[in-house]
């Protein structure tokens, strides 16, 4: 018994030993582990700010009209692509077709008068030149006369009515001149296109020609349908949204950061982007265009009130606008409000978190020019019915 008792104590060695080779062996791969992340944090992830808390966002150009009027025909519906200056939605043209017909005979009407007031100051002209012979005439018949009184050859009642006659002329003339006075006052430095009153007839058929004008309504821009609400027979009135038109050309990510995460984003920082749309498979390309102004909840329609005793801090979140590809959109569309993986490249903060000034643009960020040819039709028709009076 005393000889095979150690037996079982040689037995277990190997088992410790083995035990504790493998912790070994366990703890220098943890270490590995640990310093290898550190390593790939320090050259790598550290340069990097991501969050999932972004959406595609874009501009929501709203249709509405101009004029009050009926629906009489929808062109386009919700999911289609419209052209700019292409009419989306017709109004009952007829109480502004009459209202253009009675402007543009008051035009011709006006110009038909004022050309009457420039060819009365020639007719004018003349009689005040027919008075002032009529003056000289009575004038001479008075000397006459008084150079005959003195030899008997006329009496002293002829020489009165020469007299009389002769301030009748006078006053005539007088009279003739005030007339053409009065007449030159209307037209003095000015011609008829441009006299007041035939500018005042076509400022009613101006806006007559774009109340009419307005009764179809052009897309602003190129871009998609969505959320048409107007229907046929409806009674719109000037600024009632009817519907809505997205370019999907033009849309950016709004992504919001975790303010511990913004210290170094800086405008221009590289992005890297991915689509819940197309997974991983497809990587969007962009830049930081700038940082909001405020917070998320600063601009929120209830603002956080935190004067309360039981105030709880909350990591706050700030929304940084990032711009895409174009290239990149047109080959794989997104829509306003699908979810996007942010990754920004935060390696080189030398620039600046702050946006340049408006006063640094050199056009328009926004514009559209479908309205401007209806002022040039107007002033085309204008033009006509003037010339056509003359």
């Amino acid at each position: 018994m005393n000889e095979t008792s150690p037996a079982p104590e040689s037995s277990s060695n190997p088992k410790r030993a083995s035990r504790g080779q493998m912790m070994a062996r366990v703890t220098v791969v943890l270490l590995l582990l640990l310093v290898g992340y550190g390593l790939w944090w320090l050259f790598f992830l550290r340069h990097y700010e991501s969050t999932d808390d972004a959406y595609v966002a874009g501009n929501v150009v709203q249709v509405t009209p101009q004029v009050a009027g009926t629906v009489v025909a929808i062109n386009a519906d919700d999911t289609e692509l419209v052209q700019a200056g292409s009419a989306l939605v017709e109004l009952d043209r007829s109480d502004a077709k009459v209202a253009l017909d009675q402007a543009e005979a008051q035009l011709a009407q006006t110009v038909r008068e004022v050309r009457t007031l420039f060819v009365n100051n020639g007719t004018l002209g003349a009689n005040v030149a027919l008075r002032a012979a009529e003056v000289e005439r009575a004038r001479a018949d008075l000397a006459r006369r008084q150079e005959l009184l003195g030899s008997g050859a006329v009496s002293k009642e002829d020489v009165e009515h020469a007299r009389s006659a002769l301030q009748n002329a006078t006053s005539a003339l007088e009279a003739s001149r005030e007339q053409l006075a009065s007449n030159r006052v209307l037209t003095d430095r000015t011609t008829v296109s441009k006299h007041p009153n035939v500018q005042r007839a076509a400022g009613l058929v101006q806006a007559a020609y774009l109340a009419y004008a307005r009764t179809s309504l052009p897309a602003p821009i190129t871009g998609y349908v969505a959320r048409r609400s107007v229907q046929v027979g409806q009674r719109v009135a000037p600024g009632m949204p009817l519907l809505s038109i997205v370019p999907l050309n033009a849309l950016w990510v709004d992504a919001n950061f975790k303010e511990v995460q913004v210290a170094h984003m800086r405008v221009g920082q590289p992005v890297t982007l991915q689509s819940d749309v197309y997974g991983s498979d497809v990587v969007y390309h962009g830049k930081v265009a700038g940082m909001a102004a405020g917070t998320g909840s600063a601009f929120a329609l209830l603002p956080a009130q935190n004067a309360s005793g039981n105030w709880i801090k909350v990591v706050q979140r700030v929304p940084v606008r990032i711009t895409l590809d174009p290239k990149e959109l047109q080959a794989r569309p997104l829509r306003i409000g699908v979810s996007m993986q942010v990754k920004v490249d935060i390696a080189h903060d030398e620039g600046t978190s702050l946006t340049a000034g408006a006063a640094a643009r050199t056009e328009p960020a926004y514009q559209t020019a479908v309205f401007d040819t209806s002022g040039k039709e107007a002033e085309a028709l204008i033009a006509g019915i003037i010339s056509a009076n003359l």
